[in-house]
């Protein structure tokens, strides 16, 4: 069984950037873990409002706990930072500026959990966010030093990368896509849809920005990975090889 370590910086991260891909590899055999670095408290209340802004980070922890139940996460832990709320103009700001001591927590954790591959967000915070940005760079120092102290992940992907031929604002522009999950008519997007669903206080923002009057509306159908390493190359076995039950059932990864 592979164990797969997914880190993000906010719930709903992990079901809208990437619920697809981890209800696939989920329904493959392979062990989820998912890692969160805040509790969204900067996040929205919902419309109308499910709590005060005290109790949001609880209620949106809960949220996300059942959001990873229905993609078939099999743990969710959380870091604990406090996310910052939303500035003038839509500011975004990221939830620590001790970006070594996020490292080392990271690091811990993968030597707890012993993960085989490391998913995260994309080295352009997938549509410019700072707190996506610094947990990308985090994830990249920590997997650099788990694999120089001889103990770490094989895999590093990142999601929300560039798919030739289709425009997302999301996508980064800077790492393109080696793997492709298309999600449509499968259980897969059933699934993310039942997570989306668990994450009730944003849905109101979710159809906002799709101008959309249901959550299955807003859901992307295609989800698309960048391999960090191993790096590509002829001699390099990457996700593909090892989600060869998915390709040979499915067909719906293609690289």
């Amino acid at each position: 069984m592979i164990r797969v370590l997914c880190i993000v910086a906010h719930p709903d991260d992990e079901t809208m950037l990437c619920g697809g891909t981890l209800a696939a590899l989920a329904g493959h055999g392979f062990e989820i873990q998912v890692l969160c670095a805040t509790r969204g408290e900067g996040g929205e209340l919902g419309e109308p409002p499910l709590g005060t802004r005290r109790e949001l980070g609880r209620i949106r922890e809960g949220e996300m706990h059942c959001a990873c139940q229905a993609l078939g996460v099999g743990s969710v832990a959380f870091l604990d930072y406090i996310d910052p709320l939303v500035g003038p103009d839509n500011s975004l700001y990221p939830y620590t500026d001790d970006e070594s001591g996020l490292v080392a927590r990271i690091v811990d954790h993968i030597r707890r959990l012993r993960p085989e591959m490391l998913l995260t967000h994309g080295g352009d915070g997938d549509y410019g966010h700072p707190a996506h940005v610094l947990t990308h760079r985090a994830v990249q120092q920590a997997f650099v030093q788990s694999q120089n102290s001889g103990s770490g992940p094989d895999y590093l992907y990142t999601f929300c990368a560039a798919v030739p031929g289709l425009e997302d604002h999301i996508f980064n522009l800077s790492e393109p896509a080696h793997l492709v999950l298309e999600l449509e008519d499968t259980a897969w997007l059933d699934a993310k849809e039942a997570a989306a669903l668990c994450h009730r206080t944003q849905h109101g923002l979710f159809k906002r920005r799709k101008n959309a009057e249901t959550v299955r509306e807003i859901l992307r159908r295609v989800e698309s990975l960048h391999r960090h390493h191993p790096g590509v190359g002829p001699d390099a076995l990457g996700l593909l090889d090892v989600l060869s039950p998915v390709v040979d059932r499915v067909g719906e990864v293609r690289q």
